[in-house]
């Protein structure tokens, strides 16, 4: 049986990359570079194949467990940290850089951030972001892990750092691990309660965004939560303009 190494040396996953660039290499191809050597019942190449079968589609293997991983001949813990710490970068990359100062101006600026972050997450968070006066980012926080409820979703919890920081306004955001981001009844009490909450306390809740797999619902632009001096973008008449 042939090794990698024992191929045409064009033909090597590596050295074509090299020439021609990562684009150019099939997913087998690209993950048989990470693994760098197979098992053996095959080498690197035929090891990549299996795993993509074995987790398909290809996010499933994003989602994978090292245990999940290392239950395949071949991979052991070092070689699924590696595939863990590869993909973990990738899934990374996609999000819109977050740092203090950001400005967030509508609801899609919030989703294009969020999105791959939380892609494939397996549990509900709820994570609240707390804004200065000119809608500029001082942090976000995660406030609860688990499946949302009155109980873990609590107003003290939540409003306690929007208190110590000074925050002059938040956002409340969420996803559901089912893909589907349509809230529920519990969702639209919550999200009732903490928007009276935020009005008493002078924080108000600019918006709650339930994040799904490619799309996001937003309770400012269903009509839920009423931003202050809420305006309609030029660039899209359905999205609410924070501010």
């Amino acid at each position: 049986m042939l090794k990698i190494k024992d191929w045409p040396k064009e033909e090597r996953p590596r050295e074509r990359l090299l020439k021609n660039g990562s684009e150019s290499l099939s997913d087998a191809q690209l993950l048989a570079i990470l693994l760098r050597t197979g098992s053996d019942k095959g080498d690197a190449l035929q090891l990549a194949i299996y795993l993509l079968k074995k987790f398909s589609p290809l996010r499933q293997l994003l989602d994978a467990t090292v245990s999940e991983l290392c239950t395949v001949k071949g991979v052991g813990p070092a070689k699924a940290a590696q595939l863990k710490a590869a993909l973990e970068l990738g899934r990374r990359s996609l999000a819109v850089p977050l740092f203090e100062g950001t400005v967030f101006s509508k609801s899609r600026d919030v989703f294009q951030h969020f999105s791959p972050l939380f892609r494939n997450a397996k549990k509900e968070y709820f994570k609240i972001l707390l804004l200065d006066q000119k809608n500029k980012m001082i942090r976000d926080v995660t406030i609860s892990k688990g499946s949302l409820t009155a109980t873990v979703v609590h107003p003290r919890e939540v409003f306690h750092p929007a208190i110590r920081d000074s925050a002059a306004s938040v956002i409340f955001i969420h996803n559901h691990p089912s893909g589907d981001p349509a809230p529920s009844i519990e969702d639209k009490k919550i999200t009732a309660r903490l928007a009276e909450v935020g009005e008493v306390m002078g924080i108000p809740v600019l918006d709650h965004l339930i994040i799904g797999n490619s799309d996001y619902f937003s309770f400012a632009e269903a009509g839920y939560i009423r931003p202050l001096r809420q305006a309609m973008s030029v660039a899209d008449q359905k999205e609410v303009v924070y501010g």
